[in-house]
């Protein structure tokens, strides 16, 4: 089942990511009129989380950013099938990065590097980068559970030669890579909210208490990598902008957690910035104190 399922959806896939940019955009905005108003998908959570997160603000100004974050989130996921086939000169001219030199410096450094991004603007994207680095680009991603989407998932992400590794390897990936002297830049988006059993932290997040994750902090201390934040902002549509923010190349000198805060906060300032590319949909807040 699973495989018809996808041989069904497969064309249907390709098709949509070689039609031009005007067309593509076009057929996007048809999703969102599905996937807003007739649907409704997960109408009540993002209304919860914005209520929750920006409770300023009237709400008719919450609404529109209610609904321009359905228009990004349909553009966005629209994007990750046009990876299929676009090029390598489109991509990087959609995709740019303001200060390359600061992954330069550090990979000169020779510490594998640990860069942290969020679901915010495109973090599907994020993989461009590894056409301009020299260190082996790794990017850890939750495994699909239709094996076929998964491994389409996996060839997408990794056209430009990003290696993909699911959460549960991660660690002895790292390990592996640190004793042959393999030096990585290790990517993930760390802003969702961790499972009841991996609750170890809390922080302060858009003024709500939450668990936060972890994890990045946890790595980049045992293995000592040098700690970034991906900032990435829309310019307009389809375009985007990645800065490299840097948050410690010396994590064990950071107090515990104080990585983890440091994150959180960057995070929150893209919010705050333009909280409509923020990835609404997810229940950031279920657990909150």
């Amino acid at each position: 089942m699973q495989f018809l399922i996808f041989i069904i959806a497969y064309p249907f896939l390709w098709i949509v990511s070689i039609l031009p940019f005007r067309i593509f955009y076009g057929l996007s905005d048809g999703v969102y009129f599905l996937v807003y108003h007739i649907i409704g998908y997960r109408k009540k959570i993002v209304r919860a989380n914005l209520a929750l997160a920006l409770p300023h603000l009237k709400d008719e100004e919450r609404l529109i950013i209610e609904k321009k974050s359905y228009h990004h989130l349909c553009d966005m996921f629209m994007e990750m099938i046009k990876t299929m086939t676009i090029s390598s000169e489109e991509m990087n001219k959609r995709f740019t990065i303001t200060n390359l030199e600061v992954i330069k410096e550090y990979e000169e450094k020779g510490k594998s590097i640990m860069l942290i991004a969020s679901h915010y603007a495109s973090w599907e994207w994020l993989i461009t980068l590894n056409q301009k680095i020299s260190f082996r680009g790794v990017a850890v991603y939750k495994k699909l559970a239709n094996k076929y989407f998964d491994k389409l998932v996996r060839d997408i992400r990794s056209k430009y030669n990003t290696e993909l590794v699911p959460t549960s390897k991660t660690i002895p990936l790292i390990s592996d890579n640190q004793k042959n002297g393999i030096h990585c830049v290790y990517g993930l988006a760390s802003d969702q909210s961790p499972k009841a059993d991996r609750i170890f932290h809390w922080e302060s997040f858009m003024g709500v208490e939450v668990p936060v994750h972890t994890g990045p902090e946890m790595l980049a201390k045992k293995y000592d990598m040098t700690v970034v934040f991906a900032k990435v902002k829309k310019v307009k549509r389809g375009y985007y902008e990645l800065t490299i923010i840097p948050i410690s190349d010396n994590p064990n000198s950071i107090p515990n957690f104080g990585i983890t805060s440091a994150y959180i906060k960057e995070v929150e300032k893209q919010i705050r910035e333009a909280p409509e590319y923020y990835f609404w949909t997810h229940k950031r807040w279920k657990h909150r104190r």
